[in-house]
């Protein structure tokens, strides 16, 4: 039998909330899905140790997820940190850039536990998680957009891409979201697929699936029209042949 529904949901402000990082809210959809039989796969700028203990608490390490912004898999039922040398070269390759362009973007590799702690609003615990990087920098910019252009720019000639998340500007060697979506879409051949998301890293996953649904998020501007469904918090879910009710499942 065909798996009917192969869900990929961001995390912060899509699943989890902003403020207390609690899903909740979701739990009866998520419920809906395993009476459906369908697999969810928790798709973040998130750690291989963050999505991992975040994985186990929704009951759903069976299923696969993608971390780092699309950097990297984290295959069902594991919990190891990826080997790989890409986070020590993209450190390197950032600090090489010259003082004007490098000083104004803090990374979490230039912050303190402690300090990752006070700007996610995460415990030190989960804080000390997202400090293990294995792929990707996510970090704040407080140069002028110009700068940031040229910022940008340069790490390209790097191979490094930069991408908007919910919160920050994240740092990678360019692997998608929707990259790692599309293998394991074509890894489980669903009937349906379904992405969440609420930010621009999350655009190229939310027009790849059959049903995508725009989460509004208080923490920046509405994202572009797009295909996807864009469904306000408190607004009824919009209708879809994938679950028995007819309703696209969604977390608020």
């Amino acid at each position: 039998m065909s798996l009917p529904l192969l869900v990929f949901t961001d995390l912060d402000g899509t699943l989890l909330s902003h403020s207390s990082y609690r899903w909740d809210a979701a739990t009866p959809a998520l419920d809906t899905l395993r009476k459906i039989g369908a697999a969810v796969v928790l798709a973040s700028s998130k750690t291989a140790p963050e999505i991992a203990e975040i994985r186990a608490e929704l009951a759903w390490d069976h299923c696969p997820a993608i971390i780092e912004n699309g950097a990297g898999i984290l295959p069902p039922d594991s919990t190891d940190m990826p080997k790989t040398d890409s986070y020590v070269r993209l450190r390197h390759a950032l600090d090489s850039l010259p003082a004007e362009l490098r000083d104004p973007f803090c990374g979490f590799g230039d912050m303190t536990v402690a300090q990752i702690a006070q700007i996610t609003g995460l415990s030190h615990n989960d804080a000390a998680n997202a400090a293990e990087r294995a792929f990707s920098e996510p970090g704040i910019w407080s140069g002028s957009a110009e700068l940031r252009g040229a910022f940008i720019d340069a790490l390209h000639d790097h191979g490094i891409h930069a991408r908007e998340g919910g919160r920050f500007l994240t740092l990678s060697y360019g692997r998608t979201k929707a990259d790692q979506m599309a293998a394991l879409t074509d890894a489980f051949a669903p009937r349906h697929t379904l992405a969440l998301g609420d930010a621009p890293n999350d655009i190229e996953m939310l027009q790849a699936a059959d049903f995508g649904v725009i989460v509004a998020n208080p923490h920046r501007d509405p994202l572009p029209p797009l295909h996807p469904v864009r469904t306000p918090a408190g607004s009824p879910a919009p209708r879809s042949p994938a679950l028995p009710d007819g309703t696209v499942p969604c977390w608020t």
